[in-house]
């Protein structure tokens, strides 16, 4: 990954409305399902910024590191929640469009375990995972303790 531009610094107003929006979206569910989402979206898309960010949050507000590990294998691993599982099946399925629609079973779990409110926020949280992905990914983004860093020649 190698720095290309700090969209913060060349699109202000716009990335200070996607932070702004995101960070509402963030607020709109428990924190430690967001942190799920936000670092399998992120696992999925190979965007190291965003997996190192994340997985660094999730700690600081409790999660631990057994879950963490286990992240990528969610299905075959005991210690997530049914409505933990729910939210991963639609996460994947909505990052990887391209592989297929999300089928009825997703939605059946889905309306198991969240409001139809609740699926709305869970939904734009994945939107808004991915588009960071992207814009990390796209622009060769770092962050350390809460500030974009250079990253030169990887």
């Amino acid at each position: 990954m190698t720095f290309k531009l700090d969209p913060f610094k060349e699109a202000p107003a716009i990335m200070n409305s996607w932070m702004e929006a995101s960070t509402r979206i963030s607020a709109s569910l428990e924190a430690s399902l967001i942190n799920l989402v936000k670092v399998r979206t992120s696992q999925i898309n190979g965007c190291a910024n965003c997996i190192n960010m994340h997985t660094e949050e999730a700690r600081s507000s409790g999660e631990t590191e057994q879950r963490l590990y286990l992240l990528s294998a969610w299905r075959e691993a005991p210690c997530f929640s049914d409505r933990e599982r729910a939210a991963l099946g639609w996460t994947e399925s909505l990052t990887e469009l391209a592989k297929g629609v999300p089928g009825e079973a997703l939605h059946e779990a889905l309306d198991a375990h969240f409001s139809h409110e609740e699926q709305v926020k869970l939904t734009m949280m994945i939107n808004i995972i991915n588009g960071w992905n992207r814009i990390a990914v796209g622009f060769g983004l770092w962050y350390e303790s809460g500030k974009l860093v250079a990253v030169a020649g990887r």
